[in-house]
């Protein structure tokens, strides 16, 4: 939520899908390597210690690194303004425009005209034109694209030995299809800018849709990997696009508050999303599972396919408007 709100206030409107499929890659670099890490230590016990136990705590030291880079970054010019500091707005700027300037080569294009600066918003400004439309759009959204995504990513094992395969090769083909995770983003470099977020949202939730019944009915090892990278680059697509498309819906003076509202439905789906899915596993086999996720998937498509404004190109202020 908050590195989301980041971005869309320091990038340009040229570039802010690629640098929100940046970001993502780089996060996402993380699952092929914790699926690599519990394919070599999960089956293990080490100086005492489980597997599991190990995995977790290589992953935690992660948060040293994000301590150690956050210091170096500056604070989002747009919101110093709306807060009221100018001052320190107008520094971030000057110093940004300077390190592009000599990264650049020459003197950067003249700044668009400058607009007003909103006062403060509060939690009601969400519920007024044209935003409670939004908030219910990536609501619902946020809601279903949970199943979606973690109702394949979580269950990948265990789905691969309902469709016949050993505990120990699906741990295996786990991990090849988790190689894939990075790989949406990474394709979102070239793609990010050139397509709406809400076409690419669409076209990738009919793909996830396609490739899960096609999954459901496949048996051989190949297809079976060939199709689970499939759901991966989709889901991965409508990850980054998603993030991008939900933090430019909202102005500046609510836009984290808003993005933090949104998407807490999609944590709050995740806890129950886990025991649907188990239970329409144990009740529907694996057709019952992707069926379900084809039906949430589908409402994605229609909320945001039906709902969902433009914004490729476009300045956050002329999106909030």
């Amino acid at each position: 939520m908050t590195i989301g709100t980041y971005i869309s206030e320091l990038v340009p409107k040229q570039i802010r899908g690629r640098a929100f499929a940046c970001e993502q890659a780089v996060g996402f670099t993380a699952v092929p390597v914790v699926a690599f890490l519990s394919y070599l230590l999960v089956p293990r016990t080490l100086f005492g210690l489980d597997g599991w136990r190990w995995v977790v705590l290589i992953g935690a030291h992660g948060a040293l690194f994000v301590w150690w880079i956050r210091r170096a970054l500056p604070e989002s010019p747009r919101w110093l303004a709306q807060q009221g500091r100018l001052v320190e707005a107008d520094r971030v700027m000057s110093e940004l425009e300077a390190k592009v300037r000599s990264e650049y080569g020459r003197e950067l294009p003249p700044p668009a005209p400058p607009a007003p600066v909103a006062p403060r918003g509060s939690f009601r400004d969400m519920w007024v034109p044209p935003y409670r439309s939004r908030t219910l759009m990536m609501t619902i959204f946020n809601i279903f694209q949970t199943v979606g995504f973690y109702g394949f990513a979580n269950w990948v094992p265990t789905l691969l030995i309902k469709q016949g395969i050993t505990i120990t090769t699906s741990l295996m083909y786990s991990s090849v299809i988790a190689l894939a995770a990075p790989i949406g983003p990474i394709i979102g470099l070239f793609i990010g800018d050139r397509f709406e977020r809400k076409t690419v949202i669409v076209v990738m939730a009919a793909v996830n849709i396609v490739c899960g019944l096609w999954f459901s009915q496949a048996s051989g090892a190949v297809l079976l990997v060939s199709l689970g990278v499939c759901l991966t680059l989709a889901g991965n697509i409508i990850s980054y696009s998603y993030h991008a498309y939900q933090t430019e819906l909202f102005p500046t003076s609510i836009r984290a508050r808003a993005v933090g509202f949104v998407y807490s439905w999609s944590r709050f789906s995740a806890i129950f999303t886990a025991f649907l899915i188990a239970a329409v596993l144990k009740h529907f086999g694996t057709t019952g599972v992707f069926v379900f996720i084809a039906g949430a998937m589908l409402i994605v498509m229609l909320a945001i396919g039906l709902m969902g404004p433009r914004t490729k190109g476009l300045e956050l202020e002329k999106i909030s408007r």
